[in-house]
């Protein structure tokens, strides 16, 4: 169950940047469907598994993200989406099935990722041009949970 719940969250991930990338948005439609899924895949993996342990880093992990990237849209609506958020959620749960040091790497990587892109675009010269948070938060996940994997 975890290698389909990280093949779901590959898929997805990859259609989720593309998106956000051209429209600078991250759509409920899709964020919160792949959510419910990998919540549901996570949990069944932590309980067939034999390891209910996992089970609380998921959900505590996903909520977790959750209310820190919450925090940031509240303190900064224009620039990190409702989308963002969810998709932290998302990205969350899937890293607390490695344990919290994964959540604050992949978290804490993407967050980096984003900033830097940020960053670049000042430095360049283009002031006032977004910049898309889910695909650099989808780059720190994956460098977390493929460093955690490997």
């Amino acid at each position: 169950m975890l290698g389909v719940a990280l093949v779901v969250f590959g898929a997805l991930s990859l259609v989720l940047a593309v998106f956000d990338l051209r429209h600078h948005r991250l759509p409920h439609i899709l964020v919160l469907p792949g959510l419910a899924c990998a919540l549901a895949l996570l949990t069944s993996a932590a309980l067939t598994g034999a390891v209910p342990e996992r089970l609380t880093g998921v959900w505590a992990a996903a909520a977790f993200a959750f209310v820190v990237l919450l925090a940031l849209h509240r303190a900064r609506p224009s620039d990190i989406g409702g989308g963002d958020v969810t998709l932290a959620a998302l990205a969350g749960a899937h890293l607390g099935w490695f344990g919290w040091d994964a959540v604050v790497t992949g978290l804490g990587a993407g967050v980096i990722c984003g900033g830097t892109a940020a960053v670049g675009t000042v430095l360049a010269g283009a002031r006032g041009i977004p910049i898309a948070l889910g695909p650099p938060l989808l780059m720190g996940t994956w460098w977390a949970l493929l460093g955690v994997m490997w």
